[in-house]
């Protein structure tokens, strides 16, 4: 049986990589294309290989894992204070229609605006800090979340409140035993927008709040962009992608495993 669930997971796994794998190898084919019919100067646009072996050597120095943490940190504690938020006033939206009429465009509007248009204010409220990044990251990601949640809410069968209440079930309880279980496959949706856009927001921040005491991601591709360290800049790139797709993989099998759960996904 153990062995069975292994196997099982491994598949799963397996079935979420391969196209991301596959993905990359057709990449890495056309910029190897590109750069032997020198379309582009070496210094601008370096070989894979090159880039590889740059990776490589950096991956062997404390300061890219230091710049890693330092970007996954931000990106979790700013998602996280978002989808606190998010989930809060998603709730608070579907539940008063007084709200919704008040702030329901709002929402939309701000989810629309780009995260970079947020920065320019940002800074002007809290200097070239940490909390300049948290604040657009919040507002970047936290309308994705509420209107996932918002329009799970609002695709809840009536059948599904009526039971409800015909069982006892009333205010809270209600929320929490049939209309948010029932609206989790689009509220998850909503999670994952949100994480994409507070990863752009967080890269944006990045390039443009640089704290000194605190290498980054972002720091190190605008470090190399001003040094015409092409190698170094693409190689970051590819770290930045690749934890992207780590994230954006695992929400993927948390969307598999609840539409599993409600019969929606094939075994």
């Amino acid at each position: 049986m153990k062995r069975t669930k292994s196997k099982t997971t491994l598949s799963g796994v397996w079935q979420v990589l391969w196209p991301k794998l596959l993905a990359i190898v057709i990449v890495v084919l056309i910029w190897e294309g590109v750069y032997w019919l020198g379309l582009r100067p070496s210094f601008v646009l370096p070989s894979p290989g090159e880039t590889f072996r740059t990776l490589v050597a950096e991956l062997a120095t404390p300061r890219l894992w230091s710049a890693m943490a330092t970007t996954l940190g931000r990106a979790i504690v700013g998602f996280s204070i978002a989808a606190v938020i998010g989930t809060a006033l998603g709730l608070a939206v579907s539940s008063w229609r007084t709200l919704r009429l008040a702030v329901g465009s709002l929402i939309t509007g701000l989810q629309t605006m780009p995260s970079i248009a947020w920065f320019p204010f940002a800074i002007l409220l809290f200097g070239l800090s940490e909390q300049a990044i948290f604040f657009v990251i919040v507002l970047g990601a936290t309308p994705s979340i509420a209107n996932g949640l918002i329009s799970g809410i609002d695709h809840v069968p009536p059948a599904y409140r009526k039971l409800g209440q015909v069982l006892g079930a009333r205010g809270f309880a209600l929320y929490r035993h049939i209309i948010f279980p029932a609206s989790l496959p689009a509220y998850v949706s909503g999670l994952t927008q949100g994480w994409a856009f507070a990863w752009r927001s967080l890269m944006a921040g990045e390039l443009l709040v640089i704290i000194a005491s605190k290498p980054s991601l972002g720091e190190t591709l605008e470090f190399a962009r001003q040094f015409s360290n092409a190698p170094l800049l693409l190689a970051t790139m590819i770290v930045i992608l690749i934890l992207g797709m780590l994230v954006d993989g695992l929400f993927s099998m948390l969307a598999r495993q609840v539409r599993r759960r409600r019969g929606l996904l094939a075994e």
